[in-house]
């Protein structure tokens, strides 16, 4: 193992490999990915987003690895904010549950708006494994006093709207690479006193029948496939709405799509390599849609709608906003709809159970975010 260094960011990565080395060890020399991917993003104190280091925000100047959507634009979470109030006057709700809620930018957009729109949140319960991020959250959500509360786990029925932004992607992924001749799945070893890569056999198969070409490495998704099905279970009546970037499954194993989705972020700066700098930075991979639309679909949960996130933003609204603004407000607007930036990579997948909508409220498309540009039909 590297010496301890006593003080910052580099002592607490030290310290977290240290961690890893021991789960190595512990574990009879391999480490699954997904296991890795937990480890660094979420051990208690020591993970990306457990240590209390910035990650959100617009530039590198600011401490942050990535920007996100509400912190790009509040335009974001304004617009959102009417499919949300849709839903849950269908749902004869008055609750929403956010998932990752990061800096808290998002709730706060959510609630502002919806109170505008009079559509009174009782209860806005935010689910967030890092207690650091709870308390940034805390204080960007100080003025809705109790409305605001933190859970730790999944209560155990749901009645009203579920939100997240960005939170599929940021689950543990298992990695297969295919030689040409069989299926391996890619852990992590230690190796000269560093991480190192390494591969055993496997049954697990990526669930498209390929062809895949020789070397190919890509990733399945069971821990965020499971929690749509926990999600299923405890969903009575309502609807979810998950954001993120990703294919449906004929894009995500493209054969020009061999090398994967996995992808690093620190100062936003990307790179592949996820085996240096542990707890400094962000380690993520698309989200293969098919699959969790078909897990949803599986565990009783209705599919309501798929569409990019730029066509679900003008479905909802999002050009009303943007009348007469100036130009620091559509510049940044302009990057959630644009095709070569978050527009197209960044998809809206609609879950649901319990409730049927009005035909005049939002035509037989339902909900309004899907009302054109629907792309069920792809997953």
């Amino acid at each position: 193992m590297p010496p301890m260094v006593s003080t910052g960011p580099e002592s607490l990565s030290a310290r977290l490999l240290q961690r890893v080395g021991a789960a190595i060890q512990d574990a009879g020399g391999w480490l699954p990915f997904d296991r890795f991917m937990a480890l660094a993003l979420y051990e208690p104190g020591l993970g990306y987003y457990a240590n209390g280091l910035r990650v959100f925000g617009h530039m590198p100047s600011s401490g942050s690895d990535f920007v996100t959507a509400p912190e790009l634009s509040p335009l974001f979470g304004r617009t959102l904010a009417r499919q949300v109030a849709q839903a849950l006057q269908a749902a004869q709700a008055d609750e929403v549950f956010e998932f990752g809620a990061g800096s808290g930018a998002l709730a706060a957009q959510l609630l502002r708006a919806l109170d505008g729109l009079g559509q009174h949140v009782r209860r806005y319960s935010i689910v967030d494994l890092s207690g650091t991020l709870r308390e940034r959250q805390a204080q960007a959500l100080a003025s809705w006093g109790d409305r605001v509360q933190w859970l730790s786990e999944l209560p155990p029925q749901l009645h009203g709207v579920v939100v997240g932004n960005e939170v599929l992607d940021a689950m543990p992924v298992q990695l297969l690479h295919w030689s040409g001749t069989q299926w391996f799945e890619r852990g992590v070893a230690w190796h000269q006193e560093a991480l190192a890569w390494a591969d055993r056999p496997t049954e697990l198969r990526p669930p498209a029948p390929g062809p895949f070409l020789p070397g190919t490495v890509t990733e399945i998704h069971p821990q965020a496939e499971a929690f749509v099905r926990t999600l299923a279970d405890r969903l009575v009546r309502g609807a979810a709405f998950f954001i993120d970037y990703g294919f449906p499954e004929s894009e995500y194993y493209h054969l020009q799509r061999h090398g994967g989705t996995l992808m690093c972020h620190r100062a936003h700066q990307a790179d592949t390599n996820p085996l240096v700098q542990l707890g400094l930075k962000d380690i993520t991979a698309h989200v293969n849609f098919s699959a969790v639309a078909l897990a949803a679909q599986d565990a009783g949960l209705d599919v309501l709608g798929y569409t990019s996130q730029g066509r679900f933003l003008l479905n909802c609204g999002i050009t009303d906003a943007l009348q007469g603004a100036d130009l620091r407000t559509v510049a940044p607007a302009q990057k959630l709809l644009a095709e070569h930036e978050m527009g197209e990579l960044f998809k809206v997948l609609a879950l649901g159970r319990g409730f049927t909508l009005d035909p005049a409220a939002g035509g037989e498309a339902g909900l309004m975010g899907f009302a054109a540009g629907d792309r069920m039909h792809t997953l």
